[in-house]
């Protein structure tokens, strides 16, 4: 399952991600961790596994994209699975089409990607006559298009992973947006040392961030309550998202991403202040956020 991204003999942590080589999310460790050894598996659930089992020693799942929105289903999985978020990076999505050697631009007429990078490519894409084909991840579709030699069709996926599997990139910097970026969350076993190098990050200091995910009762102003809180502690709410608690129907739970460390003592007493005006609230991780070139 795993295979190593580091220097040879490497001791770096083991970190686990969805995909194969090339992936986004293995551009995230890279930009995120010293030497580590990458753990592909086959998708995010499995990325919780992994660490929940010891497989790994830190997850790296995408949690936002400033084109597509959250990743639903890593929210879900956060709440499901007793892992505490250790870090974030944000890493730039840069897109490519790419097909076996020789093959010709004219000469496409399917394209396999992931749903959310066909969405990320689809101003190039949609004025095309190609049947639009999806697969588990963007490095995966380089993989399946290499291995089966398949003439006549292409995949969107990185300049890098296009390289891993000797593809030849017929267009480049396809993504609807050049600013494109995906954030990653690095999860990891909570009530263990996490000892794991950073990187230094590329744009200046790190800053710290909490996330919480919180449940009110269903009556007027009560969400209205905890917003006061932070507004009152003169905290910063980066995001706020709701999601289904899956418990009771029309029961739905926030999440906040909350721009201070609420675990520590200066900004404990926001924490002490939402408690009593939640039915349930859980801190799912106080890090660092980090930022890739």
């Amino acid at each position: 399952m795993a295979g190593g991204v580091g220097e040879p003999g490497s001791r770096g942590p083991r970190a686990a991600f969805s995909g194969e080589p090339g992936a986004f999310a293995e551009d995230a460790l890279l930009s995120a961790l010293e030497a580590p050894r990458s753990v592909p598996v086959a998708g995010f659930r499995e990325v919780f596994e992994a660490v929940r089992d010891g497989l790994a020693d830190v997850g790296v799942v995408p949690i936002e994209n400033v084109v597509n929105g959250t990743v639903r289903e890593v929210y879900d999985l956060l709440l499901e699975h007793d892992l505490v978020i250790r870090g974030e990076v944000v890493v730039p999505v840069r897109l490519c089409l790419a097909a076996l050697p020789g093959a010709r631009l004219e000469g496409i007429d399917r394209v396999y990607s992931h749903i959310q990078a066909l969405g990320q490519a689809d101003l190039f894409l949609r004025g095309r006559p190609w049947a639009l084909l999806t697969t588990y991840n963007t490095a995966g579709a380089g993989r399946l298009i290499a291995e089966r030699g398949e003439a006549g069709s292409a995949a969107v996926l990185s300049p890098r992973a296009a390289a891993h599997f000797s593809l030849t990139i017929l267009a480049d910097g396809i993504e609807n947006d050049p600013a494109n970026r995906t954030r990653f969350i690095l999860v990891g076993r909570p009530n263990e040392p996490f000892a794991i190098g950073w990187r230094r990050p590329l744009d200046g200091p790190t800053v710290p961030r909490t996330t919480v995910a919180f449940a009110v009762r269903n009556e007027p102003g009560t969400l209205l309550a905890v917003l006061r809180v932070l507004a009152d502690q003169r905290l910063n709410l980066s995001t706020l998202e709701s999601r289904p608690s899956r418990r009771v129907a029309w029961e739905y739970v926030f999440w906040a991403d909350i721009d201070a460390d609420l675990l520590s003592s200066d900004a404990a007493a926001a924490l002490d202040a939402i408690r009593p005006l939640t039915t349930m609230v859980r801190v799912l991780g106080a890090y660092e956020r980090l930022a890739a070139g």
